[in-house]
């Protein structure tokens, strides 16, 4: 069945790469066309995320030179990959077609600038996440002390996020910055957290959180990593990630879950899942523990029903 992913670096992996390479097939992009189309990824959400180690001047340049890239080599040479910058395309996408959704994983590039922050969503970005692990201008991340949320600016950004019904992601912040962005956030969403009560990691997301979130009308999309899965992971199974599909459903509502595998940004694997190709494993992997129109949902359907609630207040 037809998958929405919610996390990807594509994006960024492209930018360093020395040499050009082609998004069609190239055998280094754990989320290459070809395997997103083997995977049956209907949705591909592309994250722009610059490194830490660059000048405030460079990240900037970074993350336009990402979207250059979108277009360069995702959309010009793929004429069935349709870039979704109006939420209304999910439902109108063949079958054979690839909807490519801009996203931003920390806002790092536009440093204290409300207008680039507007340029990057005038390029057509539809969800943000306000932080990659550590602390910017707008918001302190996973690594950083639990109690130091958004900032002074960080406030003014999610009141533009609002205005402009873009969704606000929480993935990657911490404790205190989750609870300012969840009380004033218009729409939200983790695109690529597990359960921290089955894993103890800082990018998880504890159960009251969880709660929290889908009781904001939020919804949790599962990450494939697995550091995120188990703390003994020399080995982790598909089996071992869909406890926390389990564990979540049971406190949250398995209307509620979704899939973001951050290929690309990634370097180790649940076993037999190391590329996009291999989707449809974990797809077949939930038929043991839910009904086929609950994973229906898991896999498309529940992300299409909360959008449906971000274009009734657009």
């Amino acid at each position: 069945m037809n998958v929405i992913d919610l996390h990807c670096d594509v994006l960024y992996k492209l930018s360093i790469m020395d040499e050009p390479v082609s998004f069609h097939n190239d055998p280094s992009l754990q989320a290459n066309k070809e395997r997103l189309l083997a995977g049956k990824v209907n949705v591909q959400f592309f994250a722009i995320f610059v490194a830490a180690d660059l000048s405030p001047a460079k990240k900037f340049m970074s993350a336009i030179r990402q979207i250059e890239l979108f277009h360069s080599h995702i959309l010009a040479p793929n004429p069935d990959i349709i870039h979704i910058t109006d939420w209304s395309q999910l439902d109108q996408l063949g079958e054979q077609e690839i909807g490519a959704v801009l996203t931003i994983e920390g806002v790092d590039m536009i440093g204290e600038s409300l207008e680039k922050l507007e340029l990057l969503l005038d390029a057509g970005v539809k969800l943000v996440g306000l932080t990659w692990n550590q602390v910017n201008a707008v918001a302190h991340g996973a690594d950083e002390p639990s109690h130091l949320g958004l900032t002074p600016f960080g406030h003014e950004v999610v009141k533009l996020l609002n205005n402009r019904n873009i969704i606000v992601d929480v993935s990657h912040l911490n404790e205190q910055s989750f609870w300012d962005v969840l009380k004033e956030a218009k729409h939200v969403i983790a695109s690529h957290s597990n359960a921290r009560s089955l894993c103890n990691h800082p990018r998880n997301l504890t159960d009251d959180q969880a709660k929290a979130l889908v009781g904001k009308g939020g919804h949790i999309h599962l990450v494939y990593y697995p550091l995120f899965i188990k703390k003994e992971v020399k080995s982790v199974t598909i089996e071992d990630f869909m406890h926390h599909f389990v564990h979540l459903a049971k406190i949250v509502g398995v209307e509620h879950l979704g899939l973001g595998s951050d290929f690309d940004g990634i370097s180790v694997f649940i076993e037999d899942l190391q590329d996009a190709s291999k989707t449809q494993r974990v797809i077949n992997a939930l038929k043991d523990h839910f009904e086929d129109h609950q994973i229906r949902g898991i896999a498309a359907n529940n992300f299409k029903n909360y959008i449906q609630q971000v274009i009734a207040t657009s």
